[in-house]
């Protein structure tokens, strides 16, 4: 068995996966940003270190569905943001963590994160 039909077999567990673990990347950010403003740094490091888990099930489970849909080009310029998404929540994370001023970084999340929920829900298509 190829993994293109493996892959077409089980898309729908692929494709849960990969909603769920976006709203729950997004909530597990928002803690961990949260926790590091306010000085509680073992904590967010804990929050963090489970957000680069989800950051891990996120890209497998992308790339799976990015394959599906054969390196269809909407989907792979979805697929570069949220790559980029993954490294402005680490600079935020760390800014945060170290007392730096991170807000910059918080709207880039923040704007980044908008823009491939909207493409995910089919507002933007291009």
């Amino acid at each position: 068995m190829n993994s293109g039909g493996f892959i077409q077999e089980n898309f729908s567990i692929f494709q849960a996966s990969h909603e769920g673990s976006w709203a729950i990347l997004a909530i597990l950010f928002l803690v961990a940003y949260f926790l590091f403003r306010g000085g509680k740094s073992k904590a967010g490091t804990i929050i963090h270190m489970i957000a680069r888990l989800f950051f891990v099930i996120m890209l497998v489970t992308g790339a799976s569905m990015l394959i599906a849909y054969q390196f269809a080009y909407f989907f792979f310029i979805k697929g570069i943001l949220a790559v980029l998404l993954i490294g402005f929540m680490e600079a935020a994370l760390g800014k945060a963590k170290r007392n730096e001023n991170s807000l910059g970084m918080l709207f880039a999340v923040l704007v980044v994160l908008v823009v491939i929920v909207l493409m995910g829900y089919g507002i933007i298509r291009f």
